[in-house]
């Protein structure tokens, strides 16, 4: 995503990349593709075939000996360690996401039920509700600009990479689960 946020923005081959640098960071987020397991992209893409990338990215983060998180979709090959959902942030989406976790316990909120329905037009019929749709290139799903605020991303106005985002929520909290992990390891052993 050119419009990333982060320090650095890196394009290349993320198993080799990982391969040749996850060991000199303290932990690695991953976030393989989905389109090979998610249940949106299944009728639509119908007869297209897409690269199963969880498990030669599990393979090269464990070779490296680093702690790291796997984020996918519910249909995805990893280990269920954590489910997050936009509801847990008060966002307006839920997008449900597994996290693979390995090096800390990581612990999610509560998971509260959902409020209602998805707002956006459905087989000619425009819904209200709480939440939006945050995927695909077809109408009804709401603005930019709603997309933006329902996933807490101010960083990039390209609809396409909102799409293909998580929740920045989901990675904080990850993160300062294994913040505070590292913490507790540091002053037990001084």
């Amino acid at each position: 995503q050119p419009n990333y946020c982060g320090d650095a923005f890196v394009r290349a081959d993320a198993i080799e990349y990982a391969r040749a640098h996850a060991a000199d960071f303290d932990v690695v987020h991953a976030s393989p593709p989905c389109q090979d397991a998610c249940s949106l992209t299944k009728g639509t893409n119908r007869g297209r075939t897409y690269p199963r990338l969880i498990e030669p990215t599990r393979d090269v983060l464990t070779a490296a000996g680093v702690p790291f998180v796997i984020e996918n979709v519910a249909g995805a090959e990893l280990r269920r360690d954590v489910r997050l959902c936009g509801e847990m942030f008060d966002l307006a989406v839920m997008r449900h996401r597994f996290f693979e976790v390995h090096g800390v316990t990581v612990t999610a909120p509560a998971h509260r039920p959902h409020r209602g329905r998805v707002a956006g037009m459905r087989h000619g019929e425009w819904f209200t509700g709480p939440y939006f749709a945050v995927y695909g290139d077809g109408g009804g799903k709401g603005s930019v600009a709603q997309w933006q605020a329902a996933m807490g991303i101010d960083w990039t106005d390209v609809r396409r990479e909102i799409a293909e985002a998580i929740p920045p929520a989901y990675t904080h909290l990850i993160g300062r689960q294994f913040l505070a992990a590292y913490a507790e390891q540091a002053a037990s052993a001084a």
